[in-house]
């Protein structure tokens, strides 16, 4: 099992900024797939960026040059920095985690097999 903590949500006035961790412990690989989705209220969660064990970054069109993604593989931690915030990014942001070599999109929910409790991030206009 995997144990994924996030933290450091917060309200933030629109145009600033906040960096998300999630720390992960238990049966945890370098290999695996790091994520982050997010939840809106009324919304489906949706995915926001994803990062693998060798670098490689994929994020929604929606965050493209505003959030980065990054991983500390030594400390289990992965990050989302996130700029230029927008109202419309106030959501709950989940951590997720997937094993390696699996079919399927690390675009979609079902991809990943943990996930975190969730932190909130509220941007006012």
């Amino acid at each position: 099992q995997v144990q994924l903590v996030e933290s450091g949500g917060g309200l933030v006035q629109a145009g600033g900024s906040l960096r998300l961790s999630c720390a992960a412990s238990g049966r945890t690989s370098s290999s695996y797939i790091m994520g982050w989705f997010r939840q809106a209220p009324g919304k489906e969660r949706e995915f926001v960026a994803a990062i693998k064990s060798g670098g490689s970054t994929y994020y929604a069109d929606s965050v493209k040059e505003r959030f980065t993604i990054s991983r500390d593989n030594a400390k289990n931690t992965v990050s989302l920095q996130m700029n230029s915030l927008k109202p419309e990014d106030t959501a709950v942001y989940y951590c997720s985690a997937a094993t390696p070599f699996k079919f399927g999109s690390l675009y979609t929910r079902a991809f990943y097999d943990y996930w975190g409790q969730g932190t909130q991030v509220t941007v006012s206009s």
